[in-house]
Parts: structure tokens; C-alpha cells; sequence
């Protein structure tokens, strides 16, 4: 019923979140605690809840039952599913209330918030570096290590980070998932999407400034414009 109200009555101590039920408070407070007693004995990876030690550990065992009904892609969760065809739909549900900033995923946009704060809970005993999250800070502990148990089953290389490979396999499956909406050209990499995209979003601001039409800015530029010209321009 409270999905309906909007009630939310159970509140976290630590940084005032609210939750409809007692058990979605008690999940968001190992995000403070830090607390992973779900550990992969395959690689050492540790989570704070099984589920998402059990996702986890098909990343091993190579075993990919849900598809993407749109390219044909398939993962180990249906919840992976669901993020992915992200990329193709370009919804980004999940949006900074303090930079507009929006994100594909609740946990982009968890890490992202930290920027603001500086919130840097989870530190390296090894070099003293501070991280956003535990699972930086798990994935940076491995550059001391040397370990790097997750492997290209199409080249053999060895990365430290299951999310590595995911983004390594393209160059050899030459999948380029982000498209640009202003001209079509599309990119195995996000970074690089970003950087093409900012090629366009520059000489359009350059056509608002020099013959005002602010028409000229595509919708889908907004996110990229920085509020000092989305107040100029006022979009």
C-alpha cells in the first residue's frame, strides 16, 4: 500500500534516506557499515548481500541465461538485462538532484553523489588511497596484488575487474552500443561517445552565442551543458 502513498517510514540514522519497509533499511545500511560477508571463492570479491554474490559468481562459471531481446546479447541476470537495454533506449532513470547529472544505473548515481560530499569511506591499507565505494576500493587493492583472475575467453587476457572484460570483448566483437543521436556514428566505448558528443554539443553553442537561436541545442545535449550555460541559454 505504501508503494501507493509514497509513505516512507523507516529512516536511515546515518544519512536521513527513507524506505517503505524495514528491510530495505536494513540492506541500504550496509552501504555505510561496509559490512560483505558474501566472499567468491573463485576470486575474493565480496558482497554485502548472496544475491548478488550468486549474480556475481555466474561471471565465472560463463553461464548467461537471460537475452536481450533488441541485439541478442545475453548475461547472467535478468536484472543485467534490464540496465543493458538502457543502452539502447538511452533512459537514464536515475538523476543527481544537485547537478541534473542523470545515470542508467541507482548505483552510478550513488557513487556519483560522493563527488559532492567527497565522501571517501573505504580506505587502501596498503597506499592510504580513499574511495567512494568498497568495490573501488576491492578492485584498486588488486593493482598491489598483481591478482587478475578474470580472463578473455577470446584472447586470454587477464583483467582484475569482471567489468573489464565486459568492456574489453568489444574490440574483438566490434559491438559499439552507444550511438550518437545528432549524426549516427557509434562507439565501442563510452568515453569516447562523450568525446564525439562534445564536438557537436561545442559547435552548437558556438551557433547560440554567434546567431541565438538556442533551438539549434538538441534535447539530448542538456545533461552535457553545464549550468552556467544552461542559465544563459535558459533551457
Amino acid at each position: 500500500m505504501r508503494t501507493h502513498t509514497g509513505e516512507k517510514p523507516y529512516a536511515c540514522k546515518e544519512c536521513g534516506k527513507a524506505f517503505t519497509d524495514s528491510s530495505g533499511l536494513f540492506y541500504h545500511i550496509k552501504t555505510h557499515t561496509g559490512e560483505l560477508p558474501f566472499k567468491c571463492d573463485a576470486c575474493g570479491k565480496a558482497f554485502a548481500f548472496s544475491s548478488h554474490h550468486n549474480r556475481h559468481f555466474r561471471t565465472h562459471t560463463g553461464q548467461k541465461s537471460f537475452e536481450c531481446n533488441i541485439c541478442g546479447k545475453t548475461f547472467a541476470s535478468s536484472s543485467y538485462v534490464i540496465v543493458h537495454k538502457r543502452i539502447h533506449t538511452g533512459e537514464k532513470p536515475f538523476k543527481c538532484e544537485k547537478c541534473g547529472k542523470a545515470f542508467t544505473q541507482s548505483s552510478g548515481l550513488t557513487v556519483h553523489i560522493k563527488t559532492h560530499t567527497g565522501e571517501k569511506p573505504f580506505k587502501c591499507d596498503t597506499c592510504g588511497k580513499a574511495f567512494p565505494t568498497a568495490s573501488h576500493l576491492t578492485t584498486h587493492f588488486r593493482t598491489h596484488t598483481g591478482q587478475k583472475s578474470f580472463q578473455c575467453n577470446m584472447c586470454g587476457k587477464t583483467f582484475t575487474s569482471s567489468s573489464y572484460i565486459f568492456i574489453h570483448k568489444r574490440i574483438h566483437t566490434g559491438e559499439k552500443p552507444y550511438k550518437c543521436k545528432e549524426c549516427g556514428k557509434a562507439f565501442s566505448f563510452y568515453n569516447s561517445f562523450q568525446r564525439h558528443e562534445r564536438t557537436h554539443l561545442e559547435r552548437n553553442l558556438v551557433n547560440v552565442r554567434h546567431v541565438g537561436k538556442p533551438s539549434v541545442v538538441p534535447v539530448h545535449f542538456k545533461d552535457m551543458i553545464g549550468p552556467y550555460y544552461r542559465d544563459s541559454l535558459q533551457m
